[in-house]
């Protein structure tokens, strides 16, 4: 029988050489010599005061050593960073086995700020000199992440007036009903938890009536809607995933096409993305070249952003909803769409809506004065001199006492239980307007030219997002207000870029 040596992993003490435990060629090698030879970080120095008096501090560049290489390894928590540097060899080689308490690295993370944004600047010029950003094409995108707050704690001023009128009224019944009940007292403990929650329920409609004072305005969009507000990060919003709802913000990020360098990153408490187009693109006027190109995916596409494009002279190609309808490369997208869970579906294959008739199935008799309708009535002319898009139309509508009795109402309108008649538009010619923003844009993409230009962008930018959320580890933003979500995004961001500086010999 064969025999073998005994493999012994039980706890031991070793001599460890720490700077040999920073492998050249390795994520953390790079990130230590970028933060020790080439980013200046005197900003985060001249925070500290204790040069006369006071304890001996951490230093900024071991810190961001640590936060930097944790979250390279799918690592958020400060609690579980501390213990990395007491078990893990990189950690402990990285820190100078310093052992940072996990409330130092939380409130060097929070009170980052704008330092931050100077430090990713210093990369990317490391990255230029390496030769990585070639500034050929520019995709921009963003990812809806939750943050840390509650989704039922959001609302308008009206909602939380109408909460805090529901609480205040539940308390004052409850505490009538107990009043009513004294002489004769139920048991101790339903007692005391009955006046725990009229406590509770006073104290929340308090700290709603406080929000409302400290907050006395709604929060208000670009054009002046108003937006729902949260009270535990007013800064976040409510935004549509194709998971669901979640309250949090949304990271943008512009990536570089030659080798996938985030050269801009953001992250907004919107659910919009339209509104942060022009705000990455103007924050990226150092970066962009004047023939450099922009692009981007429909949720960024609006005439008032394609104007104002026009206006700053920038080279762009944004896709419109009907983008992928309209390309042969997408005829089979549905597909590879989620299927519904077999499972859950209990009912069986649903029916589909019946097809509607088009405009091709009415007939327009030779002077225009009015159109037949597959039920064989009369439709007459409602007006003249009408334009749809590019194109000059005459429109024909039909009476009620022809459409409501019919029989095909479900075949000719698409809601038969509101909508009284039916109106037809009829296409008749092209016209000699001048073509909108979207239609130019619309032709441009279209073209075989514009159609290889917007394929680089699912190249440049989706593999960055999958890098950042499956093999980072971000699921979630951890912080609140919108300068410490910006701030751990651009962290992430910067782990990506000193990565790619790594893959690309960086430090060697």
């Amino acid at each position: 029988m064969a025999r073998y040596k005994t493999i012994d992993t039980s706890p031991r003490f070793i001599a460890l050489d720490l700077e040999r435990q920073l492998l050249p060629g390795t994520f953390e090698h790079a990130l230590n010599h970028l933060l020790d030879h080439e980013i200046d970080l005197s900003a985060l120095d001249a925070r500290y005061r204790n040069d006369v008096a006071g304890a001996a501090a951490y230093p900024p560049a071991t810190l961001l050593k640590l936060v930097l290489f944790a979250y390279s390894q799918g690592i958020i928590s400060s609690r579980a960073i501390e213990r990395m540097c007491r078990d893990h060899a990189v950690f402990i080689a990285l820190s100078g086995d310093s052992q940072p308490h996990f409330t130092t690295i939380a409130g060097f993370i929070r009170s980052l700020g704008d330092e931050i944004a100077k430090v990713f600047a210093q990369v990317l010029l490391v990255c230029d000199r390496q030769g990585l950003i070639g500034r050929e094409m520019f995709a921009i995108d963003g990812v809806k992440l939750p943050s840390h707050a509650s989704k039922q704690r959001s609302g308008t001023r009206a909602d939380f007036v109408r909460q805090a009128d529901k609480l205040e009224a539940a308390a004052k019944t409850m505490l009538a009903r107990h009043r009513a009940e004294d002489d004769t007292p139920p048991e101790p403990d339903p007692d005391k938890k009955a006046r725990q929650r009229i406590e509770r329920l006073q104290r929340d409609a308090a700290e709603l009536r406080q929000w409302l004072k400290d907050h006395p305005n709604d929060r208000r969009g670009p054009g002046g809607s108003i937006r729902k507000s949260n009270r535990t990060d007013p800064d976040s919003a409510k935004m549509a995933t194709s998971k669901g709802v979640i309250q949090g913000y949304c990271g943008v990020a512009a990536v570089d096409a030659k080798h996938q360098i985030i050269v801009e990153a953001q992250a907004h408490g919107s659910g919009s993305e339209q509104e942060l187009l022009i705000p990455i693109v103007d924050a990226l006027q150092s970066q962009r070249r004047e023939a450099t190109l922009i692009t981007a995916d429909a949720g960024y596409h609006s005439e008032a952003n394609l104007k104002a494009l026009d206006e700053r002279c920038v080279d762009a190609l944004v896709a419109d909803t009907a983008m992928r309808q309209r390309d042969e490369r997408f005829h089979d997208r549905a597909h590879h769409t989620d299927q519904p869970d077999p499972l859950h579906d209990k009912g069986g294959k649903k029916p589909g809506k019946p097809t509607l008739y088009a405009s091709g199935d009415f007939v327009v008799d030779a002077g225009q004065t009015h159109a037949i309708c597959p039920a064989g009535k009369i439709l007459h002319r409602n007006g003249q001199h009408c334009t749809i898009g590019t194109y000059a139309a005459v429109k024909f509508r039909g009476a009620q006492r022809d459409c409501v009795p019919c029989d095909l109402r479900a075949r000719c309108l698409r809601k038969p239980d509101t909508t009284k008649v039916r109106q037809v538009a009829i296409l008749t010619r092209k016209t000699d307007q001048p073509l909108s923003r979207t239609e130019r844009m619309r032709r441009r993409i279209d073209s075989e030219r514009g159609k290889v230009q917007y394929a680089r962008r699912f190249a440049t930018v989706e593999p960055v997002f999958g890098n950042l959320r499956y093999n980072k580890g971000l699921d979630r933003f951890t912080l609140r207000s919108q300068k410490k979500v910006d701030t751990q995004w651009k962290l992430y961001c910067l782990v990506h870029n000193i990565e790619k500086l790594a893959n690309n010999g960086y430090g060697q």
